[in-house]
């Protein structure tokens, strides 16, 4: 099985994480493990596969991030996931969506860890890839530190090696998405403690994590650090990563030499009748804290929508920032 290096890795976000969004994190880091939006097993068996499984080459590494409850479906899915080409396949058991409860995905998952043990027993038994479980510390009122170790403990048994765990519970009811990523507090010594009571699994923590030093500052007690908003936030700070974190060459691309090399990608996908707004909607934060930023912002909102727009369009809001 391949090992990945897990020191530092960028969350599965909804609507945010599609391969335009990837492709533009990678040519800040290279050494970052990336993931894919989750996509629910039964759009990828039954859909359109091109759709939801394609990826650009230069994205490895990268898992894919999937949601169900059923185990064959999912072993359907681990073993497209290894044919598409994927360096791991993610169980999501932390979405705390009203949309994913009624199809028992998410995070209602960690209060039926016997059957997250199948779930992951059957996608090892259909890969070879890593199969890989994102969770919650808790869910409503099971949030005490034994109720996470027993749903560790259950799916560890059934072949699961590495676990990415968000430090907050999730309130599945009251909350909104939104609220659960902000609201119930982050509680990083439970994460601290998993690690301490299973060494031998890789342990990557999630939630709150805004900057290369509070990164550094982790990986003391865990293996892992999975960042979500602030890639895309604030996307350049990825910039830092591969030196900081892997011990890489000092990283001196400009953020315009970002957007250069990000014009030539959306031009292929441009002149293949793809709307560069899908595009340009992952850059906006690339300049934040720069002069004339929000020139560039609004020049690229308002434009890039537009159905004839070109990559022209990003090339002309670059200009503005070189205006006096």
């Amino acid at each position: 099985m391949k090992v990945l290096d897990r020191r530092f890795s960028i969350a599965p976000m909804m609507d945010w994480s599609d391969k335009h969004c990837r492709y533009f994190w990678r040519l800040l880091s290279k050494q970052s493990l990336l993931y894919t939006e989750m996509v629910v097993s039964g759009a990828i068996i039954h859909g359109d596969k091109n759709r939801f499984l394609d990826f650009n080459p230069e994205e490895h590494p990268i898992a894919l991030q999937i949601g169900g409850s059923e185990p064959e479906e999912l072993a359907k899915c681990a073993k497209l996931a290894q044919s598409w080409g994927y360096d791991e396949i993610n169980l999501n058991c932390g979405c705390p969506s009203d949309r994913v409860q009624s199809g028992r995905i998410g995070a209602i998952l960690m209060t039926e860890p016997d059957l997250v043990a199948r779930c992951v027993e059957a996608m090892s038994e259909a890969c070879t890839i890593p199969v890989t479980v994102k969770h919650r510390i808790g869910v409503d009122d099971m949030d005490d530190y034994p109720d996470m170790h027993h749903f560790v403990s259950k799916v560890a048994d059934a072949g699961c090696q590495t676990f990415i765990v968000h430090a907050r519970k999730a309130w599945l009811k009251g909350l909104s998405p939104k609220q659960n990523r902000e609201i119930p507090p982050l509680k990083y010594e439970h994460v601290y403690q998993l690690k301490h009571d299973f060494p031998a699994l890789n342990i990557v923590i999630n939630g709150g994590i805004t900057t290369i030093e509070q990164s550094q500052s982790l990986l003391k007690h865990v293996d892992g650090v999975m960042i979500g908003r602030e890639a895309y936030n604030n996307p350049f700070f990825l910039a830092q990563v591969d030196h900081a974190l892997f011990e890489s060459a000092p990283n001196t691309t400009t953020r315009k030499d970002i957007i250069e090399s990000y014009i030539h990608y959306c031009d292929t996908h441009v002149n293949n009748g793809q709307r560069l707004h899908h595009m340009s909607r992952h850059i906006l934060g690339l300049f934040q804290g720069q002069p004339r930023a929000r020139l560039f912002r609004r020049y690229v909102t308002e434009n890039a929508n537009k159905p004839e727009a070109t990559t022209d369009i990003l090339r002309q809001a670059l200009a503005l920032l070189d205006k006096n």
